[in-house]
């Protein structure tokens, strides 16, 4: 599997940004996808995942009832619609394919998943 982020930016604190993952290959569909990131001097850090056809769904504390992630299987894209963004959100997304993931679960630690995109960089300015 293949995996292009696309859709950062520069975006003021308040405002959206909708990422999206686009992947090749066909085990997308077969994958439970997650998003991380990864702010300049710390550690890369998980944001949310969502379950190979999308009825379970993850979010880190940081980012519920802010963050949504979706997908759609018949365009393998996967996606993360961002409001209310806050100046510490700021970071480079990456999102992730795990191929080992159970039907119904999602995983939230970076070593579990085995297919990684190149990184978006999404800049909120205060």
């Amino acid at each position: 599997v293949q995996l292009q982020a696309s859709g950062g930016g520069l975006v003021q604190a308040g405002g959206s940004l909708r990422l999206s993952c686009a992947a090749s290959g066909r085990t997308f569909s077969s994958s439970a996808m997650g998003w991380f990131r990864q702010a300049p001097g710390k550690e890369r850090e998980f944001v949310a995942a969502i379950s190979r056809i999308g009825g379970f769904r993850d979010y880190a504390d940081s980012v519920k009832g802010r963050f949504t992630i979706s997908r759609d299987n018949a365009k393998n894209t996967v996606y993360l619609q961002m409001n209310s963004l806050k100046p510490e959100d700021t970071a480079v997304y990456y999102c992730a394919a795990d191929r080992t993931a159970i039907a119904s679960n999602v995983r939230t630690v970076a070593r579990d998943y085995d297919y990684w995109g190149q990184g978006t960089l999404v800049t909120v300015s205060s």
